[in-house]
């Protein structure tokens, strides 16, 4: 710009007075015109720095350059000195309007400075201080520097000369870098803040500053966000295979193998971080700033210490009510009484609250926040599939692999005849699992059950439940049935496992281990008769026609066989026969207790049958029906008999079981553990468990006969018993009752209990059902006209229940016993009206036996007559119930 000196001169005064009051305004323009400069050379950086400005944005500046700028008033010394002499000497004299003139000039210099001052004085004091300034020897070099404070009070922005017109808010201007922004103009830039410990800059700051807008909105961009600068982060170009492989083999440091989701880049540690894992991995201490082993400071020590560490009283606050709570609480009772505050109602006592039903609750912590969809009331979800199974498992266990016979027979099966579409395979782990080819034709058949099949809301029926139960009638009208007992029996050693009582009920007989049958009377409890069959047989004679030879191991398991099972009277009253099975034998007696004439007929009944025995203890019979069963037989001379192999043998008895009473002995291959007699008397059937196909025999005592109806085992037998009145043998096995009719030799009923094991079964009086006890402490009633299902299951054991019994004497009354000590007492009556199902009824709990190795009431029989019970267990007493 193009600086112009104005060079001022004063017209000479011939007046000394008006002299030297041009001497003092000439002073007082100089001032005013230094201070006038200095405003113009403020405007003439900011022109610059404008002029600048533009030329950076390479545009042409629009102010012309022979714009007049407004000129700078540069004033000499020696010219000043000059003319203020010529003013001094030649000044002619000045009128009235001059002065008049100065002082209007200096009000408004004092205007245009902002110090208008009514007193003379301190105008004299500022024009001295206003010369020595004005005229000192420095005033070249001194450079006069304006008061920003006024400069900002007239709208002038103060600018640093040597910032080369930028901005001198900046401390550190060197390390400023200036760049064009997205608006056309000069930005700085400046430097990176390094944060410190004590800074409250984060190290992990996000390089993508999008926010919360998902990456997804910038799939279809080349850039995935922008930093804090505002410029994009272009997306990395995709590595090829080869790439990827070679980063895989040579690893770099800190590699992770994560991707940075802001950046795109791979995410690395640092080597902080990585010195960091290093040192957790050798189970040091991961910041050394952090000592772990500082010096306990004991700050209340162990030591118990006379006087307390604090022992300032309690202030007295602690003690008084608080005022400003009162005062709250006084508010708040105004606004009570005044209607202002109104309070909900309490709920009377029972009664619940009503929340608001307005009020919703949420979870507040819950990721999906959308609202739920509101189910119809009408909706009716879809049937869940079943869950899997084991065998849809990818490692089943064995037994659910098929073979190559199971596997050959599915491949022949017509698809839709198939029990399942695939074929269990196992695998060492879930990975190796293939994918199931058949998965979308299930899934599509099973969219089109759930479309072709509608579904339906079966309406509730609204049934009071005590109206599904049966009116029971009452125990007090169904008597008499026991409930105590009267007398107990005890002489046995050991456990008591059989027990009878013959058909006239006066005499009792019990069976143990102690090897002993003991024969009791029913009114006194008094022993009568006793015989030990175990020790008194020898076997000798047995022994002697045996052609095979028993094994040791037969032997032992004989002995430990050897203890009564069973005890049966005859029912048969006038004959007075006793059969009691121990063991492997089967022993006839009479015992001594009757008169001569029914003893007599007994023994008579007993040996009328050797006559039918002949050519020893091998029974000759005709060609029939033992050839088609599979069992050869050696031909006689005349081709018309065989030999068949004996399945029992029967035996007189020793020396000293003739004089016990004992008539006969029929010997088993294994041990006996059931024995039921026929209604007539002349047929018994016992039951060998352990015999297989001979486990079920039937023994004929007027032929001294015994047969095996079953060509083979369908099962362990358990227990069998004949029909009272028609033709037919039950055999129970573990799981099954199966009714055989001897006449027809055909299989006529199978009756399903449904328990795990069978112990033992009874037959009603009438023969048209049966109850059967378990061991998993179920009781059974079937109706045999009814269904081969259970009809009523009683489930009020405790322990494993041994024996069921019917009353025979025409009494509605069965029991059961079990392991738990203890006889339940049912009421069943059968009708004669086949639409009428039975009525079970429980009565009584019969408890006084004690419970020994687990073991409770092993044998329980009826009164014949009267509605008595007698049972035995393990505690060695029998004991008779009565009402």
């Amino acid at each position: 710009m193009v600086k112009k000196t104005v060079k001022a001169k004063a017209t000479p005064k011939k007046d000394t007075t008006a002299t030297a009051k041009n001497t003092s305004t000439s002073e007082r323009v100089t001032r005013s015109m230094k201070s006038s400069q200095t405003k113009r050379k403020v405007e003439e950086v900011e022109e610059e720095d404008e002029e600048e400005e533009e030329r950076a944005l390479g545009r042409t500046s629009t102010r012309d350059t022979d714009e007049l700028s407004i000129p700078s008033l540069v004033f000499d010394e020696d010219e000043s000195e000059d003319e203020e002499e010529e003013t001094a000497i030649d000044a002619p004299p000045v009128d009235d309007s001059d002065d008049n003139s100065d002082a209007e000039l200096e009000k408004l210099i004092r205007e245009e400075e902002g110090d208008i001052e009514d007193s003379d004085e301190e105008e004299e004091e500022e024009e001295e201080d206003s010369d020595a300034h004005a005229f000192s020897d420095d005033e070249e070099e001194q450079d006069y520097t304006p008061d920003p404070r006024r400069l900002k009070a007239m709208g002038i922005e103060v600018r640093d000369p040597e910032a080369n017109g930028k901005y001198s808010r900046f401390k550190d201007r060197d390390n400023v870098t200036w760049t064009t922004g997205a608006d056309k103009k000069p930005r700085p830039l400046l430097p990176e803040i390094v944060p410190v410990y004590d800074s409250d800059d984060t190290d992990n700051e996000d390089v993508n500053t999008i926010g919360n807008v998902p990456l997804s909105a910038y799939d279809t961009m080349p850039h995935i966000g922008y930093d804090i600068d505002g410029k994009r982060i272009m997306r990395p170009a995709n590595k090829s295979a080869i790439d990827s492989l070679l980063e895989s083999i040579d690893l770099p440091t800190g590699w992770t193998g994560l991707i940075d989701k802001d950046t795109g880049g791979s995410l690395n540690l640092s080597k902080e971080e990585l010195e960091i894992i290093k040192r957790i991995q050798r189970g040091e201490n991961p910041d050394d700033s952090v000592n772990p082993y500082e010096d306990y400071v004991d700050w209340f020590t162990h030591e118990k210490t006379i006087t307390p560490l604090e022992a300032r009283p309690e202030p007295k606050r602690r003690f008084v009510p608080s005022k400003h709570e009162a005062k709250r609480v006084m508010k708040i009772v105004r606004a009570i009484r005044e209607g202002k505050l109104v309070l909900k109602k309490a709920p009377k006592f029972g009664e619940e609250a009503n929340e608001d039903e307005d009020f919703q609750a949420y979870d507040i912590w819950a990721e999906n926040e959308n609202e739920q969809v509101r189910v119809r009331e009408d909706h009716l979800p879809a049937p869940k599939l079943p869950p899997p199974t084991n065998d849809e498992s990818y490692n089943p266990p064995e037994e659910y692999l098929p073979d190559d016979e199971e596997r050959a027979e599915w491949e022949r099966t017509a698809p839709e005849d198939r029990e399942r579409n695939f074929l269990p395979k196992k695998y060492d782990s879930l990975r190796k699992v293939a994918g199931y080819g058949n998965a979308v034709r299930e899934r599509y058949e099973r969219n089109l059950d759930l479309y072709l099949a509608p579904r339906a809301r079966r309406p509730k029926v609204d049934i009071d439940p005590e109206s599904l139960i049966p009116e029971l009638p009452s125990p007090k009208d169904l008597r008499p049935f026991p409930i105590k007992c009267s007398i107990i029996y005890a002489g046995h050693k050991g456990r008591v496992r059989a027990v009878s009582i013959d058909p006239t009920g006066q005499y009792l007989a019990t069976g143990g281990d102690d090897g002993t049958v003991r024969i009791w009377e029913v009114m006194t409890g008094r022993e009568l008769w006793r015989v030990n069959v175990v020790k008194n047989d020898n076997h000798d004679d047995e022994e002697e026609n045996n052609d095979e030879e028993e094994s040791s191991d037969e032997e032992k398991d004989r002995s430990q066989d050897d203890h009564v099972d069973a005890v049966q009277w005859n029912p048969n009253a006038e004959s007075g026969i006793l059969a009691v099975a121990a063991g492997e034998s089967i022993y006839l007696l009479v015992p001594p207790l009757f008169d001569i004439e029914k003893e007599n007929k007994g023994r008579e009944l007993i040996e009328a049958g050797w006559g039918y025995a002949t050519g020893g203890h091998l029974r000759k019979t005709k060609e029939e029906k033992f050839n088609a069963e599979g069992e050869d037989g050696e031909e006689d001379g005349d081709a018309e008999y065989v030999k068949k192999k004996e399945v029992a043998k029967w035996s007189k008895a020793g020396a000293k079981l003739v004089d016990n009473g004992v008539g006969a002995i029929v010997r088993c291959k294994k041990p006996v553990k059931k024995l039921s007699w026929h209604r007539r008397g002349d047929y018994f059937v016992t039951v060998s468990p352990k015999a297989q196909n001979l486990a079920v025999l039937v023994h004929q005592l007027s032929k001294h006969s015994s047969q095996s109806p079953f060509k083979r085992s369908k099962g362990i037998v358990q227990d069998a018993m004949f029909h009272p009145t028609k033709p037919q043998l039950f055999v129970a096995t573990q799981r099954y009752i199966r009714v055989y009719d001897l006449q027809a030799q055909i299989l006529t009923k199978k009756l399903l209990p449904g328990v795990t094991w069978l112990s033992s079964i009874d037959v009603h009086p009438l023969g048209d059902n049966v109850i059967t006890s378990s061991y998993d402490k179920r009781v059974t009633w079937h109706d045999l006209d009814l269904s081969a299902r259970p009809y009523k299951t009683l489930r009020y054991h405790e322990k494993a229940i041994r024996q069921v019994a019917f009353h025979k004497g025409g009494l509605p009354l069965f029991c059961s016993a079990s392991d738990d000590g203890s006889i339940n007492v049912y009421h069943g009556t059968v009708y004669d009206d086949l639409m009428k199902n039975p009525l079970l009824v429980p009565l009584k709990i019969l408890k006084g036996h004690e419970v020994k190795s687990s073991l409770g009431v092993l044998s329980v029989v009826w009164h014949p007559k009267e509605a008595w019970l007698f049972s035995v267990g393990a505690d060695g007493t029998a004991r008779m119930w009565t009402t």
